[in-house]
């Protein structure tokens, strides 16, 4: 039966939570939606709760309620996405990442280093950011869920051979590649996203 979904978007190191907002107003109006940010980092206000990682993934967590969800992560977020579907996997319903490393060693993949511009662009933003390092290559096998991949072939700092890496890895993964797509891909051309994102959250469950 095709259930309606609650969505939590996850936004990335930018830690805005209307990124994803263009992209969610085009969602059917009877679909929950949840924009959250990240306290401390991009532009957004510290919150002395947020100390790292985990916390984050707490965030989320507080948010899924009892029943399934669907996540949609870009970037930073997408590792996210995947440390709570490893550890709810009954509770996530289906995935959208863009344009994200969701674990995966990106320096071996030729993506570009990220996080020198950004804090000179977010010189406010907590220093535990550059911390960050999940390898969960040997586990994204487990996320049994389906996923749709978003993914620019003009994006530096997540390059197309990270989608086609998760793709080959997550066992129930269809790679979208937007030509002329940049790491802001689900933001600018939300209009052209939107479609394929409702086709893959609106599908019948089994």
């Amino acid at each position: 039966m095709t259930t309606t979904p609650t969505c939590l978007f996850l936004p990335g190191a930018g830690a805005d939570p209307n990124f994803w907002r263009p992209l969610g107003e085009r969602l059917p109006a009877s679909w929950g939606k949840v924009y959250l940010g990240w306290p401390g980092l991009g532009h957004q206000p510290a919150d002395p709760g947020v100390r790292g990682l985990e916390d984050l993934v707490g965030l989320v967590e507080a948010q899924m309620g009892d029943g399934p969800v669907d996540l949609l992560a870009q970037s930073m977020g997408g590792l996210i996405a995947m440390l709570v579907a490893l550890r709810h996997p009954g509770r996530v319903r289906r995935i959208v990442l863009s344009v994200t490393s969701a674990g995966l060693d990106m320096k071996s993949l030729g993506a570009a280093d990220w996080q020198a511009t950004y804090h000179r662009n977010h010189p406010n933003a907590a220093r535990w950011l550059s911390d960050v390092h999940a390898d969960l290559s040997a586990r994204l096998p487990q996320i049994a869920c389906p996923v749709l991949l978003l993914w620019g072939d003009a994006d530096p700092i997540s390059p197309l051979a990270v989608g086609e890496r998760l793709r080959d890895l997550l066992p129930d993964a269809r790679l979208h590649v937007l030509a002329g797509g940049d790491h802001d891909l689900v933001y600018q051309r939300a209009a052209e996203i939107a479609p394929l994102v409702e086709a893959h959250l609106g599908q019948a469950d089994d």
